[in-house]
């Protein structure tokens, strides 16, 4: 007669982490940054796109308004912005850029 051993199982409690409330999630995703390349090459690009933004305006228009009519972001917007105040293609009068 062959005796078995017994196997004794350790028994795991598992607790259930308590769900992170609605708030701190809004926060968390608030605080997340897109990452923008910076190079001359894409800079250049951003400008253009700011540029074809203006003049599609006809008008001056703050950096929110342009960023969102170039579909690009306000940090692209200004790094676009920057290469055309340097070009001296834009001007700025009362919080909004125009076509110089």
């Amino acid at each position: 007669m062959i005796m078995a051993e017994k196997k004794t199982t350790k028994k795991t409690s598992t607790v259930k982490a308590a769900e992170p409330k609605k708030e701190s999630v809004k926060k968390a995703v608030a605080s997340k940054k897109a990452v923008i390349e910076i190079s001359a090459k894409n800079v250049g690009f951003k400008a253009g796109d700011v540029y074809q933004a203006l003049a599609a305006a006809e008008k001056a228009l703050t950096v929110k308004e342009i960023a969102k009519a170039a579909n690009i972001s306000e940090e692209e917007t200004l790094l676009g912005m920057g290469w055309l105040f340097k070009e001296g293609k834009v001007v700025a009068a009362e919080n909004k850029i125009t076509l110089a």
